[in-house]
Order: structure tokens, then sequence, then C-alpha cells
């Protein structure tokens, strides 16, 4: 990453890896973990929101003519759970705890150590992609069960999903902290992706069910890929799996390209 010009010159170019990676990721995200075990918003947000959002889009899918798009309750129902864990479980996390880490001098002293630019973003991450992994397992299972939803059909399609749109949310997390002032102002920033995910992506309702025009502006948003991807791969059709990837990997190599060209490692002033 390259990191805020310092006053007489540009610093030096760092690498993103180096040797021993694996260690020194451990040994952050542990300190992560802990940091993270004793905030009670995320833990709330990560463990109660997706099977309170289920059960709201439960009442409201309901209401759908499913059937005509091939789909059941349980084939929208779990895999938009799973797409809104990583929403506010990784996104709406990640942001707030980067621009904390960012303006508390954090991020600045880790840079000062052994750890690469690369190693630091992930290593903070880390603890809320575990928590998030593990909501998308439960919501995977027992929703599976209570809506009796068959195993999927094409579950490397669905792991894609979730590890491509993980990155993904990851990326954009760091991109939106770059631009974000303040862990106030935070809650400003990450609610333009939170508001056309929920709206747009096919979280509440499914693109098959909206006006033509509509659902082709819908497919090129951040998370809608992710979900058709996990949707597919409970439900075996698989008419745009190469567009959906492709789109995915654009919008991480977009993102990527905005943490490296705008990411701040001190506070803004």
């Amino acid at each position: 990453m390259s990191g805020v010009v310092a006053p007489g010159g540009a610093r030096p170019a760092r690498r993103l890896w180096a040797p021993g990676t694996g260690k020194r990721l451990t040994a952050l995200a542990r300190a992560e973990l802990t940091l993270l075990g004793r905030s009670k918003v995320p833990l709330f947000t990560a463990a109660v929101l997706p099977l309170a959002f289920m059960l709201t889009a439960r009442s409201t899918i309901k209401g759908e003519d499913l059937a005509e798009a091939g789909l059941s309750t349980g084939t929208v129902l779990v895999p938009s759970g799973l797409g809104f864990v990583l929403l506010f479980a990784v996104y709406s996390n990640l942001v707030p705890a980067y621009v904390v880490r960012r303006e508390e001098l954090v991020l600045k002293r880790l840079r000062c150590g052994e750890l690469r630019d690369g190693e630091i973003l992930a290593g903070t991450a880390l603890p809320s992609v575990v928590v998030a992994l593990a909501q998308c397992l439960i919501i995977a299972v027992g929703g599976g069960l209570l809506l009796d939803v068959a195993a999927p059909r094409a579950p490397h399609l669905v792991l894609a999903g979730l590890a491509g749109g993980t990155v993904m949310l990851v990326a954009l997390a760091a991109a939106t902290a770059g631009v974000t002032r303040s862990a106030e102002s935070a809650q400003l920033t990450i609610a333009p992706l939170l508001m056309v995910s929920v709206l747009g992506s096919g979280l509440l309702i499914p693109l098959e069910l909206l006006p033509d025009r509509v659902a082709t502006v819908c497919e090129v948003l951040p998370l809608t890929p992710v979900i058709a991807l996990i949707r597919t791969g409970w439900t075996g059709t698989a008419p745009q799996t190469v567009t959906d990837l492709i789109t995915m990997v654009a919008w991480t190599g977009l993102a990527v390209f905005a943490v490296r060209r705008w990411f701040r490692w001190e506070p803004r002033r």
C-alpha cells in the first residue's frame, strides 16, 4: 500500500507481503479478536441483525410469486441471510475499525514494525471475517433446516460467492475508510453501499422479479454477484455465473486501486 507522503519527500514504497506473513497475521488477528470481544456493538451486529433480517424478509418475500422465477422462500432467504452477514458483519464493522485505529495512531505504529501494509489491513479484518463466516454457517445449516431447504446443488459456487464477497467487502471497507474523516462520520460513509445493497442486490427482492431495466442496473452493484453466485449454488442454475465472477473481481480490483491511491495511515487533519 502506498502511504501518506511525508513532509520533505515521498516515502519509500512498501511491499504488501513479506516472508513470515502467517505468524505476523496470527499475532495481529489474536489482538484484534480480543478487542472485538470487548466491543458489544460489533458482536450484536454480527449475531442478531442477520437473524432479524431473515425474519423481516420472510414476511416480505411471502407476498412475492417466486415460483415463476424458479425460486422458493428458502432459496431466497438463506442466500440473502448470508449476503446480509457479509454486508454488516464485515463491511459495516470494518470501516469504523480501520478509521478508529488510524485516528488513534494504531496503524501508524504498526507500520513501524515488521508488518507489511497488506498484513495490517488483513489482520485487522480477520476477526470480523471469522465471526461472519461462523454466522454464515449457522444461517446455512439452521436456516436450511427451518425452511426445509436442500443442500446446495453447486457448493463450489456458494464458496466462491462467500470467499470472493468477503475479499471484496474487506477491500471496499478499507477504501471507504480512506475517505472517512472520523468514527462518527463512518455511519454516513457506509450508508450508500448498505442502502443500495439491501434494496437493489436481491437481498429483499430477487432481481428476477424486478422490471428488466431496473434489474440490469442492479446487476452491476457490488453485492449483486455475491448473492447471485450463492443463490445459484443452491438452485443449480448458472445462466450468468461467469458474468457474476467478472463483476465481483472488477469491484474488488477497483476497491484495491482506491485503497492504494487514497488509504491514509495517519489521522486526517
